[in-house]
């Protein structure tokens, strides 16, 4: 069970930049800002206070129908602190974009690649942004709650990798 001052340590520590803060079940969860991701991720990752050494999954939501969007949801942990923490960054469809963590928690490489595959976010300075699951000819994102179940693809003779692999983007 977390510190009950967990939250207010947060606050204090980056005035002004979670704009709203609840706790279930002992999870604290935070909103932050797109931008202010820059400098509120490093700090939890760095300060001894926080120490969340773990980026243990990052996923998105479609919240279609609401705007914004999309929140993208990144679960943090402290293991030396045995501490939990959700963080949501909420983007706009027509602004669909988070800056990388990769550079953070190097889970966050494949993790950012997997929502830009299924959601369509992008994650500037992200190292490697390239389909993950789906192949490069699929178009759309499957996550998206208004993807049509049934549209069918453009068919792709198969190929070997080695011989005659994807284009780089």
């Amino acid at each position: 069970m977390p510190d009950t001052g967990f939250l207010a340590t947060l606050e204090a520590a980056f005035p002004g930049k979670i704009t709203e803060s609840s706790t279930l079940h002992g999870i604290v969860t935070v909103v932050l800002q797109r931008d202010d991701a820059l400098t509120v991720f490093p700090a939890l990752h760095d300060a001894p206070a926080f120490a969340f050494n773990l980026l243990s999954d990052l996923t998105a939501v479609d919240l279609l129908g609401q705007e914004p969007r999309f929140e993208i949801v990144y679960q943090l942990y402290s293991i030396p602190l045995n501490q939990r923490l959700q963080v949501k960054i909420r983007v706009s469809e027509d602004d669909a974009w988070a800056h990388t963590v990769s550079s953070v928690w190097k889970s966050g490489n494949w993790l950012e690649r997997e929502i830009w595959d299924m959601f369509g976010i992008t994650f500037k300075g992200h190292p490697d942004m390239r389909r993950i699951l789906m192949y490069e000819e699929f178009r759309g994102y499957p996550l998206r709650k208004d993807y049509p179940v049934s549209k069918r693809q453009p068919l792709v003779e198969e190929r070997d990798p080695i011989t005659n692999p994807w284009p780089k983007r």
